[in-house]
């Protein structure tokens, strides 16, 4: 292995970055003030590495929805693709809620534990009305300046929309925001060479903060949240993809895993998109086109870690903790609450808690025991968002396949490195995952192998 590390792979950059970041945190833990020190060494570096990330979102999601909202066109109906695509979001989504259901059930998180000592928590429950308000924002700069992306994607739908219907004359500005995609994307690609330190602040944040300790009164419902996501990821998904998507649920693994990795450090589905979008595209095959439209549908509304899986765990909890009885119907709302209710989050750290009112709520839960959940959010946070991006990387897959828009070739070939520059038309054609304007046909440019 080459001495100089900055010579290394990037996957062995981050695990670098994770053993340090963990030692460090556990010597600040035991030796260097904990949480204050933390607090004042640690997490500034981080918040910058994410806030990198962060400011990137919105014109990356914009750019990406409009120009992909045009080509969808060419690829297949956008009303098949769109309906298949959030039909899969659902699907996925109960069945992550089953197993966080069945896994709070026999390991019983909310027995046995005596007086935990309650942390405060302040959020507003979700309402219908709050929904459509993100849905449809009166004021679209606002919304891109208060981060709702999920109004930032419906104003990008409507926006491509009337780009393709106004025809030729649509052409000149659907060409600057394409531009505009893939600067956004040459800026993702500078920030991503740093993802290893990053990574370091951001793991040894956690480990210094917390500790082993803060787990034990906790222990069980910790575990069962690391269970539950350790099933969707290692056998739910795959078995969706084995038999819908009948690629190798591996392969998938190895393709993923530098945006699951990230997606655990950040704890943020929109910080973890840039990266994402690129393993979409440049290692799962999945058409560009598409890609662009679904990966940030995802991030904005598809969460099956914050979800589904926690909302399902903690209620349970919730209620054996209290003394509360639950009955089918109860578990059929928590359900319902946990599929629907993606909708009210937002693919930024914390959206887990307005999912968790809104289920508690449902069951007519008392709020006040979120409180207890609140110390050992980040450590739980990290697992959650970890599926969250498994899962909106998955759903591409099995959506693409079914239309033929799955690049084989890119799929079972050797992973590209992401750090490598992003791809111009000029080399690939109009192939790389980095967008720009394209001559050849949509199925032509899906044909063509991405470069190793």
């Amino acid at each position: 292995m080459n001495p100089r590390v900055w010579k290394w792979q990037f996957w062995q950059q981050i695990v670098l970055s994770l053993v340090l970041g963990v030692a460090a945190g556990a010597l600040i833990n035991n030796f260097g003030g904990g949480e204050k020190t933390a607090a004042d060494w640690l997490d500034p570096f981080g918040d910058v590495y994410v806030s990198l990330l962060k400011v990137v979102v919105v014109p990356l999601v914009f750019a990406a929805i409009v120009v992909s909202v045009g080509r969808l066109r060419g690829v297949g109906s956008v009303a098949r693709l769109t309906a298949k695509t959030l039909g899969w979001f659902v699907v996925t989504s109960a069945i992550a809620t089953a197993i966080g259901l069945t896994v709070a059930l026999l390991i019983k998180p909310g027995q046995g534990l005596g007086k935990l000592a309650s942390e405060s928590a302040t959020t507003d429950p979700v309402t219908w009305t709050q929904v459509l308000h993100n849905l449809f924002p009166s004021n679209i700069v606002k919304a891109m300046a208060d981060g709702n992306v999920l109004g930032v994607v419906t104003f990008a739908v409507l926006f491509g929309a009337a780009l393709v219907a106004i025809g030729p004359r649509g052409e000149r500005l659907t060409s600057l925001i394409d531009d505009l995609y893939v600067v956004m994307q040459k800026v993702v690609w500078w920030v991503v060479r740093l993802t290893p330190i990053g990574s370091f602040f951001l793991i040894g944040s956690v480990v210094a903060t917390y500790g082993p300790s803060s787990l034990a009164p906790l222990a069980k419902f910790t575990g069962a949240i690391y269970l539950a996501v350790a099933i969707m990821l290692l056998v739910g998904y795959p078995v969706l993809l084995r038999v819908f998507g009948r690629v190798s649920p591996l392969k998938f693994l190895r393709n993923s895993w530098p945006a699951i990795q990230f997606g655990f450090v950040s704890s943020s589905s929109l910080a973890t998109l840039p990266i994402a979008q690129r393993v979409s595209i440049e290692r799962n095959g999945v058409q560009r086109e598409y890609a662009n439209f679904a990966q940030p549908l995802g991030a904005t509304i598809k969460f099956d870690g914050c979800g589904a899986i926690y909302p399902a765990v903690a209620a349970v909890f919730v209620a054996q903790y209290t003394g509360v009885h639950l009955g089918i119907a109860d578990y059929a709302l928590i359900a319902l609450a946990a599929v629907i209710g993606q909708l009210g989050t937002g693919g930024t750290p914390g959206p887990a808690l307005v999912a968790l009112t809104l289920t508690l709520t449902t069951v007519g839960l008392p709020l006040q025991a979120v409180g207890y959940l609140i110390a050992i959010d980040k450590v739980i946070d990290m697992a959650r968002t970890a599926l969250n991006v498994t899962g909106q990387l998955t759903v591409p897959v099995l959506v693409a396949r079914s239309e033929g828009l799955l690049d084989e070739a890119v799929f079972n070939g050797p992973p590209k490195e992401l750090t490598s520059a992003p791809s111009t038309p000029d080399e690939t054609g109009g192939t790389g995952g980095t967008g720009g304007t394209e001559e050849a046909p949509a199925r032509d440019r899906a044909a063509e192998p991405v470069p190793a």
